[in-house]
């Protein structure tokens, strides 16, 4: 069946982006975040294409039990945790590490003896204000871990950093002290940099990062692109291809609501691919698309199925019927869409809708 769109995906790009990871963190260990669906690039398939990852991480239970049945054996991290004895059982039974971030998880998990916890990652809340301990109560509930019996396999620190792609590193350099002040004297494996983190102005350290963007081979930043300045490779293509050629006379209109106009006698490419497949509707008239392997605008209101693009420069003169289109990947790359639409590049690439098949390489 022939298909029009289609979201490909790069194994290599994946390879080569954690190990540009590890030299950008020599000798941490790396915890590969995996949750949302890898960020929309297929929670499974990403995994497999990444053995040389030291653990995974996903936010539910039921991703982690998605990777235990097809076969991950790496640690997995359950970055929410689990609330009911219910999930805690499963969550033993499947071989998962905790995050406890909140008294109920100390308590769930006091209330279990004599099943033998996992490895736990205790969150301490250093001015996220969304999950973690408060300094203040943290040691109370570390105690209260360290007592628990049967002993966990281990007990580590973990923090998240709220503006680390911020160039002044102001607030990152306040959640480290206070991160270092709350733990002062108490061992443990610490893990603290997520992708901004890995890769900002303010170095983070740590055992263990939690690299979730960067893997996908995308910028956490405000400018630039993940292949242009950070070294990485985009690892979602989302390409699709031309369906009709329309020739659209001086002053007349394209799209719903008129909102573009020729300024000249334009030639139209009609191109599959709108937000039903993902595609932001706000996107303006302008926005690049990779077509022929060069760039051309955007020209009116995303529809459901269909955008059109101005093909009438001279280098677009043998664009016609089939011809390939890239919305993102290499040129454009996702980065400059999420910009061109006002948002972030996590949106974009976790909006792929389930009607556009994926085609991992």
């Amino acid at each position: 069946m022939s298909r029009l769109i289609r979201a490909v995906i790069d194994g290599g790009a994946l390879r080569h982006n954690i190990e540009v990871i590890r030299a950008r963190a020599p000798g941490a260990r790396v915890m590969a975040v995996v949750k949302a669906n890898a960020y929309g690039h297929g929670l499974e398939q990403t995994a497999l294409a990444l053995p040389g990852a030291d653990s995974f991480a996903v936010a539910r239970l039921e991703e982690g039990v998605r990777l235990r049945e097809r076969g991950i054996r790496a640690p997995i991290v359950l970055l929410e945790g689990v609330f009911t004895d219910e999930q805690l059982r499963a969550a033993r039974h499947f071989d998962l590490e905790l995050v406890v971030h909140d008294a109920l998880q100390v308590e769930l998990l006091a209330a279990a003896a004599p099943i033998e916890p996992p490895v736990l990652w205790i969150k301490i809340d250093t001015g996220m204000n969304r999950l973690g301990f408060r300094p203040e109560v943290f040691r109370e509930a570390h105690r209260r871990l360290r007592e628990l019996r049967p002993a966990p396999p281990a007990i580590r620190l973990m923090t998240h950093l709220a503006c680390a792609d911020a160039p002044d590193g102001q607030m990152t350099r306040g959640q480290l002290e206070r991160f270092r002040a709350a733990t002062r004297g108490i061992g443990g494996a610490v893990s603290i940099a997520n992708t901004a983190g890995i890769f900002g102005a303010v170095p983070v350290g740590g055992d263990w990062v939690r690299p979730g963007l960067a893997l996908y081979g995308v910028s956490p930043f405000a400018r630039g692109s993940g292949r242009g300045e950070l070294g990485l490779r985009p690892v979602m293509s989302l390409e699709t291809s031309v369906i009709a050629i329309r020739s659209v006379p001086r002053g007349e209109t394209v799209g719903y609501g008129a909102t573009w106009r020729a300024e000249r006698d334009a030639r139209i490419a009609i191109v599959a691919g709108g937000y039903g497949d993902g595609l932001p509707r706000n996107l303006p008239s302008g926005t690049p698309v990779g077509v022929a392997g060069r760039i051309a605008p955007l020209c009116g209101r995303v529809s459901m199925d269909m955008i059109a693009v101005d093909v009438s420069a001279a280098e677009h003169a043998a664009v016609g019927v089939g011809t390939p289109v890239v919305l993102w990947g290499e040129d454009p790359p996702v980065e400059t869409l999420a910009r061109a639409a006002g948002t972030i590049p996590y949106e974009l690439l976790c909006a792929v809708s389930q009607r556009v098949p994926f085609d991992l390489r």
